[in-house]
């Protein structure tokens, strides 16, 4: 089963290299991951999304991380209300009447164009994971030249505590 889990860190170099490196070391696949800056300097958020068999493993791998010295927390949001969002850039063959017809394909999508050349269209949408791959099911037949997707990046809807496993530092964010 996949699952959502964010880590709050240390915004300092080397800490997404330990932490991919603890994951990799113990075989967990990282199916997505997603890190920037948060609302407070020195912090960052990072997401993941990871394959997670059975309950033993998640909870090792919340311990794993949990023992890194730059985490300051780690959540499994999986099963909370949150917001989710990934980002694609997908970049399709298209001149003279293909661009209608892929225009008509995206706008449902709320997808936009956002570069154009004699012979491609660079479309970019976002939103829930499964939304962007239904545009891109849909793209496939035009011929996709490039693609690229963010990592899923998410956090809970309004004020509902996230199930935090455990927390090494105790000052709050």
């Amino acid at each position: 089963m996949k699952r959502i889990i964010t880590a709050t860190v240390q915004n300092q170099s080397g800490v997404l290299n330990r932490v991919t490196g603890m994951l990799n070391k113990r075989q967990f696949n990282i199916d997505s991951i997603s890190v920037g800056s948060s609302e407070t300097e020195g912090i960052a958020k990072m997401t993941f999304v990871v394959e997670v068999s059975d309950p033993q493993k998640l909870e090792q791998l919340t311990k794993q991380l949990n023992k890194q010295i730059d985490v300051i927390k780690v959540s499994d949001i999986t099963d909370k209300a949150m917001v989710a969002r990934e980002l694609a850039l997908i970049k399709v063959g298209g001149n003279g009447p293909l661009r209608a017809e892929i225009q008509g394909i995206i706008t449902p999508f709320r997808a936009s164009v956002i570069d154009v050349s004699k012979d491609s269209l660079t479309i970019q949408v976002t939103g829930k994971p499964d939304k962007v791959e239904a545009l891109i099911t849909l793209l496939r037949p035009y011929g996709i030249k490039e693609l690229t997707k963010t990592g899923v990046t998410a956090f809970l809807r309004g004020q509902q505590p996230a199930k935090q496993v455990t927390e090494i530092n105790s000052f709050s964010i």
